[in-house]
């Protein structure tokens, strides 16, 4: 049942709407020809342009025959023209023909053509001795005019249309139109029948930024990227909408190679948790991540900064399993860099990581936060056994960042700085010393902020944990801490600010924390 139902579609369908549009065109103008304008030579006329309406029957039958073969011939160039075109960006992006071909303005430009070139067929078989069909001659000299001017600008339309980034936004665009039309409809066939599409589009988005970054195209591959990111985000905004059916995974998507590869029991649980298409897209930036790796790792920070908005839209809609496997995505992340040793993407992608936290805390999700932070941590203490201790400092500065903000957000920091204190616990029982510095530097910053914010208790638990540690190594630390005094780094940075800055009312209070340490210090040694 499904070809001739495609045959039809395809080849009869059209061509009868043509026919069907010239001949009525055609006959519309003949008969206004018949009972009003046509007729044989008139013998006087009233001004110019009547004068030029008067056809002499004998003088246009060669005439009449040229405008149907120029409208033609004005069609095979543009026909030649645009199939050039469109053939090279099939090459280098997918689904580029079916796109062409569904857009309105081609379909119609083609279409003008056709109709036409029809009725000049038609017009050219008549004009007779006596009679001559004025109004049709006047309006296929319209038409053939009409195809000639219009070429050029018609062109210029293609090459907008064939431009990689209206190709993104197309595809983009038609995904989220198909998921407003079809997951919203009360329609389970229709529902069904719209998650293919839908997949589709984030897989050529995908196919996109995967021949961008192989051809060192930056521009396209991020806003491919970039689409991926606004379409789960416009997705998110229908998805309280959605049918029940929508979120299984339907006979048409669930051989998808992302979903067949999968346990029974995980594609029960995306099904549950209603996310298979938040969990394809972050599938996809995975995927996208992994190739950049070393490639072009500026669309690493990129896959990072869009997963983080995300889960940022995620956190607005409250939709807390998103906001889960958001963080789940954030880590995969992460274990790929660390897995490269790509110190400087891991530097990035953890400040993106950071403000996903923030994220958290100021829209209350405290428990997802401390999570977060947990997983940081251990993180942290991974990149430090593969020998990358910038990487255990960037974690310890982020970690001390968050736990001020969690205190000014409502003193939710408890548990995170019991996590940030056991940072190096781990480390110093290898006897692993080099770069633990840094660490200990970011816990007197956060030290010295609760000292200013009025939060000794908080200051002196900091102190307690720090009275180990040796004189000469304590000295170095506030040296180099009072040393800072601009928030600027001296090179240019992403995060833009110095990690070892303190404000001024905080940088005072780093007397007063020192002495706690001795007095500590003091205390353990007296017992």
């Amino acid at each position: 049942m499904q070809q001739p139902l495609s045959a039809r579609r395809l080849w009869l369908v059209p061509i009868a709407v043509l026919v069907c549009v010239a001949l009525l065109g055609f006959a519309t103008f003949w008969v206004l020809d018949y009972f009003v304008t046509g007729g044989g030579q008139v013998v006087a006329a009233d001004g110019p342009l009547e004068r030029y309406a008067l056809f002499d029957p004998g003088m246009i039958t060669d005439a009449i025959p040229a405008l149907a073969g120029m409208t033609a011939a004005v069609l095979g160039i543009v026909i030649t023209v645009v199939s050039i075109i469109v053939q090279l960006s099939s090459e280098r992006y997918t689904g580029v023909a079916q796109m062409f071909l569904r857009d309105k303005v081609n379909l119609g430009v083609m279409a003008y053509f056709v109709v036409a070139c029809v009725c000049g067929v038609w017009l050219s078989m008549s004009v007779h001795e006596d009679f001559v069909p004025r109004a049709a001659v006047m309006a296929m000299m319209g038409a053939t005019t009409l195809g000639l001017v219009v070429m050029l600008p018609y062109f210029a339309y293609v090459f907008r249309f064939l431009e990689p980034a209206s190709i993104v936004g197309r595809i983009r665009a038609d995904a989220v139109d198909t998921v407003i039309d079809g997951a919203t409809s009360n329609d389970a066939h229709k529902v069904a029948a719209s998650q293919a599409p839908t997949l589709a589009a984030m897989e050529e988005l995908t196919d996109i930024t995967s021949n961008s970054i192989s051809g060192k195209d930056k521009i396209i591959a991020s806003r491919a990227v970039d689409a991926i990111k606004d379409f789960v985000v416009e997705y998110l905004q229908v998805k309280g909408r959605a049918h029940a059916d929508w979120f299984r995974i339907g006979e048409g998507i669930r051989d998808n190679p992302d979903f067949v590869a999968m346990d029974p029991e995980s594609l029960r649980d995306l099904e549950a948790r209603r996310t298979w298409v938040e969990w394809k897209a972050l599938r996809q930036y995975l995927g996208i991540y992994n190739e950049a790796q070393g490639a072009m790792p500026d669309i690493n920070y990129l896959v990072a900064i869009d997963t983080r908005y995300i889960g940022e839209a995620a956190a607005a809609a409250g939709d807390r399993e998103l906001i889960t496997l958001t963080f789940r995505f954030m880590n995969s992340y992460l274990r790929a860099t660390l897995n490269a040793k790509a110190v400087r993407t891991a530097y990035n992608v953890l400040n993106q990581y950071r403000k996903l936290v923030e994220a958290m805390v100021k829209a209350g999700y405290h428990d997802v936060a401390a999570e977060a932070v947990q997983h940081m941590i251990y993180y942290g203490r991974t990149s430090y056994d593969m020998q990358l201790g910038f990487v255990t400092e960037t974690v310890a500065y982020d970690v001390g960042a968050l736990c001020e903000l969690a205190h000014h957000a409502g003193k939710h920091d408890a548990e995170m700085l019991e996590l940030f204190l056991g940072l190096d616990q781990p480390l110093k029982a290898k006897k692993q010393e080099l770069g633990l510095q840094g660490i200990r530097k970011a816990q007197v910053k956060l030290a010295c902020y609760y000292l200013d914010a009025g939060e000794p208790d908080r200051a002196r638990r900091i102190a307690r944990d720090m009275c180990g540690e040796a004189p000469d190594r304590l000295r170095s630390i506030r040296d180099q801490l009072e040393r800072v005094e601009s928030k600027d780094f001296w090179e240019i940075i992403d995060r833009g600010r110095n990690f070892e800055y303190m404000p001024p009312r905080q940088r005072g209070q780093m007397a007063t924390f020192f002495d706690w340490v001795e007095q500590e210090a003091a205390g353990v040694g007296q017992g």
